[in-house]
């Protein structure tokens, strides 16, 4: 059965049973920037220009003012929820290091984000910590996303952000980050990035593709491949991961991984940071 089979409604809003999923890991883990914790098992945010607020009880994920539509044609690709992220587990333990970090992690979902988003997003987290790309993405999204109504905004296009100039973002306080920002918005408004070709290409085709904007380097394309066009084999290496190969897999990574790299790398990342 797929995930949509189990969508069901309670008081109004959809609901889903979901077995390996953990939504306050899956969206505090370092993969996406616009969610914030309302209470306990509840979190809230925009992506696609939909706002949402969703809590979990046990298995039980509900969707709170979402339409059905919604949550089957937005949600739960974003959520990567027709994935079977328990066999994949299982999979992972065969590795040590990867048991330890699935069971002490356990349900982290690889989000399936708007690319354009995941680009900027992750131009923006270069050489920053977790709080600040929170706050400058914020402020991007309140400068020149367009208003969603409540306190919610969307995350401006590249074309406006393209329109808009680099002295424009100056309010959002992105430091040398704002001329990559300017860099990735004209050539994806112009169409030089061409994300068709990157969604059908290999990983190695889509990170040429990716690098021909300024500032992106080989983590971000591999950021912008996993979390962004859905590449789950794709591996970005930041200082954690770099420690876990260089004290865990100096011989390179695990054959239960592979297809899914990114997943792993995921759960690993998770891990080795929170230790």
């Amino acid at each position: 059965m797929t995930a949509k089979s189990y969508l069901k409604t309670e008081n109004g809003n959809p609901v889903l049973q979901v077995d390996c999923f953990n939504l306050g890991l899956t969206l505090d883990c370092g993969q996406s920037f616009r969610w914030v914790q309302t209470a306990e098992n509840e979190w809230h945010g925009v992506a696609f220009a939909k706002p949402l607020t969703v809590r979990q009880s046990g298995n039980k994920i509900e969707f709170v003012g979402a339409s059905a539509e919604d949550v089957e044609k937005i949600w739960i690709p974003y959520f990567d929820l027709e994935r079977d992220y328990s066999a994949l587990c299982e999979r992972f333990k065969a590795d040590k290091h990867l048991e330890k970090a699935v069971c002490e992690c356990s349900g982290i979902r690889v989000l399936r984000q708007e690319p354009w988003e995941a680009i900027c997003s992750f131009i923006i987290s270069s050489n920053n910590n977790i709080p600040r790309i929170k706050g400058i993405i914020d402020r991007l999204c309140r400068l020149l996303g367009e208003p969603l109504g409540g306190d919610d905004y969307a995350f401006p296009s590249a074309e406006r952000i393209a329109e808009a100039g680099i002295d424009a973002l100056a309010p959002i306080r992105a430091g040398f980050r704002a001329k990559y920002i300017i860099d990735a918005a004209q050539k994806v408004a112009n169409g030089e990035i061409d994300f068709e070709k990157i969604y059908t290409s290999t990983l190695e085709e889509g990170r040429d593709e990716l690098i021909k904007i300024k500032g992106v380097g080989e983590k971000v394309a591999q950021c912008s491949l996993l979390y962004g066009f859905g590449k789950v084999d794709a591996f970005p290496v930041d200082v954690w991961v770099k420690r876990i190969m260089q004290e865990m897999y100096p011989d390179g990574l695990p054959e239960c991984v592979n297809g899914v790299r990114g997943i792993a790398q995921q759960y690993l990342f998770h891990w080795r940071r929170t230790q």
